[in-house]
């Protein structure tokens, strides 16, 4: 328990009082039972006279800052906004952006959000399988993106016209300009009003079996971010929050950008990739007070031992991590040498975060445990026949949907699974439900590898392994890493007349880093004359993850 926690809310206490229906009602002032992104995100905040507040402060690579206020977010989104309505774009097509973390990017996330459009984020360190994949299965409209990330659109099947910030070049002369969008005629029509049930982002999520799985996110899912971002990560007005997780992905996208513009307050992007030395410097530059990060961070930080005094100069107040658990050596060292409390955060992009150690609230944290279930879900631990299990003992964890008013997930936008059954969505993960109320890790019941905090489908990798002609077959599993959780491991089975060598294993692990991304290649190669399976022809990953449990033991 935190020593603040006497003086907080008793989460029990909070839970008999709350209501999801006075939550939504903050995020809209037209109170007519409909919904727009960007007014939730921008457009009310202009209009309570708070126009002046910075929404985003960001730092370039070249460590220039650039700020936008949310009127002025307000002002830039409305020019793009009208030249999206000039090419014909309008409610409910995809718009696609991959983007570093700077200004253009949160001006085209809320200019897609203003004609009611979809907003499908696209990791920068994608490559053209990943990106092609997306843009297919989405029917996405349009692309945006910069000179850096350009050619990772070249050569796919299909590509959508393409707004280049920079504007277009010799070698992509159709490109749109973005500062010539920039100077469009602001939309004058009202942003559409849309039913809860509409989609404002379009997710894809790892998947262990065949391709990544769309998740379709409802306008109805921005309560669940708020109720987050108030109770979990105890955002308040007057927080420098930064958010270091990329808003490529679910968290950085959800709780990063959505999640702080819902509440009005600031969001700090940093440009420049990940050290501890640039993520120090930046907390005192900004004097942040609030931060949340993947547990890879808080291990390279502590690794670092550069942040060990950093208590004396820093301004932290909270720190959140999500992802996996943190360990009690990690917890400490934060509390220690940040001078604040660091709280386990726990969810899936298809829910959003759901089991949380909550800054805001007074209930038991054990280190390493999920925490208890935010506020507007019931979750439940069920067995193979789908009952309710008793405190201690393992089942998968599962949503009780009819008792979840805060649940926004209606099912993967193609069919790709059926996650539910008899009124609960099942998350796929080992829980256990501690005595207390308090939930707890027991595993997971897929392959899903998680690796400095992405979630990372063994499919994917092995498929893209597969497209070197060296080899015959191929398994990628995780394996226990101290810095990053887990590094992607792959056995591998070569072809006739191949012999393995490092330089085989370099080759294939460029080619993967470049066909599918620089954060789901296998770090470790190791050539196998067989891969285990079962009678029916399965490969057994788990017998696999055991070997590179003990390999991992025996290198240390």
């Amino acid at each position: 328990m935190t020593a603040t926690s006497q003086s907080l809310p008793d989460y029990y206490h909070y839970l008999d009082n709350f209501s999801v229906d006075r939550v939504l009602a903050r995020l809209d002032d037209h109170r007519d039972g409909l919904l727009n992104a960007f007014e939730a995100c921008c457009g009310r905040h202009v209009r309570a006279g708070r126009g002046d507040v910075l929404a985003l402060v960001q730092e370039d690579s070249q460590g220039d800052m650039h700020t936008l206020s949310y009127a002025e977010l307000d002002e830039q989104s409305a020019k793009l906004a009208g030249w999206f309505q000039s090419q014909g774009l309008g409610i409910g097509d995809r718009i696609a952006c991959m983007l570093p973390r700077s200004p253009q990017l949160l001006i085209a996330v809320l200019a897609t959000w203003r004609i009611g459009a979809v907003y499908q984020p696209l990791f920068t360190a994608f490559g053209p399988d990943a990106v092609d994949y997306r843009l297919g299965r989405a029917g996405t409209k349009l692309v945006i993106t910069d000179h850096a990330n350009r050619y990772k659109f070249d050569g796919l099947s299909q590509c959508p016209p393409v707004l280049a910030v920079g504007g277009a070049t010799s070698e992509h002369a159709d490109d749109h300009d973005w500062q010539a969008a920039l100077t469009h005629t602001s939309m004058n029509d009202k942003p559409p009003r849309l039913a809860p049930e509409a989609p404002f982002l379009q997710m894809f999520t790892s998947g262990t079996v065949g391709k990544p799985k769309g998740v379709a996110v409802p306008l109805a899912g921005m309560t669940a971010f708020a109720i987050y971002m108030e109770l979990a990560i105890d955002l308040r007005d007057d927080d420098r929050f930064w958010n270091m997780a990329d808003p490529g992905w679910a968290y950085g996208l959800y709780y990063a950008i959505a999640g702080p513009l819902l509440l009005g307050v600031t969001t700090h992007f940093c440009e420049a990739g990940f050290s501890a030395e640039g993520a120090l410097a930046f907390m005192k530059r900004h004097h942040i007070t609030n931060f949340a990060a993947a547990p890879t961070a808080y291990r390279l930080m502590k690794a670092s031992g550069l942040f060990d005094d950093a208590h004396e100069t820093l301004e932290l107040r909270a720190a959140s991590s999500a992802g996996e658990p943190l360990n009690t050596e990690v917890v400490t060292w934060v509390e220690k040498s940040l001078g604040c409390p660091v709280m386990d955060h726990y969810g899936q992009t298809e829910t959003g975060m759901t089991c949380n150690n909550h800054h805001a609230l007074d209930h038991l944290k054990h280190v390493g445990a999920m925490g208890v279930p935010m506020p507007g879900y019931r979750l439940a631990i069920l067995d193979a026949e789908y009952k309710e299990l008793p405190a201690g003992e393992p089942g998968v964890l599962a949503v009780d949907i009819k008792n979840s008013p805060a649940h926004f997930f209606q099912g993967y936008t193609w069919q790709e699974k059926n996650p539910f059954v008899e009124g609960y969505y099942l998350t796929g993960d080992v829980v256990i439900r501690n005595e207390d109320g308090t939930f707890q890790f027991a595993g997971r019941d897929d392959d899903i590898i998680t690796t400095a905090g992405y979630r990372v489908g063994p499919t994917d990798v092995e498929n893209s392994v597969m497209t070197h002609p060296a080899v015959a077959e191929s398994a990628a599993v995780g394996q226990p890493d101290e810095i990053r959780g887990e590094v992607i491991k792959s056995y591998i089975v070569l072809r006739e007349g191949y012999e393995a060598s490092d330089e085989l294993a370099d080759e294939i692990k460029q080619r993967v880093r470049e066909r599918l991304s620089t954060h789901a290649f296998p770090r470790i190669i190791e050539f196998v004359d067989e891969l285990p399976k079962t009678p029916s022809g399965k490969i057994q990953r788990f017998k696999l993850r055991a070997q590179a449990v003990e390999e991992a033991k025996a290198s240390q």
